[in-house]
């Protein structure tokens, strides 16, 4: 398989994976799995938010 990225994006796979001391295939293994989890929940009508942990303020996450 070959994944084609703008500079950008590879950038961004770079530093991603060096923050999280992950190889960038293991990096976008994750971000797979993180992908479809998400998917799974919002297809059977859940709704996924983010809270911010000092004000309890929740956004809820938006996937195009």
């Amino acid at each position: 398989m070959t994944l084609v990225l703008s500079d950008k994006e590879m950038l961004v796979l770079d530093q991603l994976a060096e923050s999280r001391g992950m190889t960038k295939t293991a990096l976008v293994r994750q971000a797979l799995r993180l992908y479809q989890s998400v998917t799974e929940r919002l297809d059977s009508g859940d709704k996924v938010f983010v809270e911010r942990p000092s004000t309890k303020e929740k956004t809820e996450l938006m996937v195009l």
